[in-house]
């Protein structure tokens, strides 16, 4: 039995530099679409609701709050209340904020198995 000798190198021959580089030029498409990802996300307006519509909160698709209505009809209700729904429609707002961003990431990176982003 004779023994191959490895060549000498940095283990990887042509296929693996072949490979490496096309893995450096989709990770560098990644990272230009998470920029207009960034700036998309931001134009967006997602709504959270509590009261039956009579809260609404809105985030960016950043998470960014954006504004918050209070119908005149739950004015009478009390702080309390007022409170408890704002808090009800803030954490709806930002489940679908955040949903909306990890959808958008996962179309992004469309199955590639980069770290860090599972």
């Amino acid at each position: 039995m004779t023994q191959e000798k490895e060549k000498p190198g940095f283990g990887f021959g042509l296929g693996k530099m072949k490979e490496l580089a096309e893995a450096f030029k989709k990770a560098q498409q990644v990272q230009e679409g998470a920029k207009k990802l960034q700036e998309d996300l931001d134009q967006l307006e997602i709504l959270g609701e509590a009261g039956g519509g009579l809260v609404k909160v809105y985030l960016s698709g950043n998470q960014e709050p954006r504004r918050v209505e209070i119908s005149p009809d739950v004015l009478g209700e009390g702080a309390e209340v007022i409170s408890d729904l704002v808090l009800v429609a803030m954490r709806e707002a930002y489940g679908n904020s955040t949903a909306t961003m990890r959808e958008r990431m996962e179309e992004l990176t469309g199955g590639l198995n980069l770290p860090g982003l599972g």
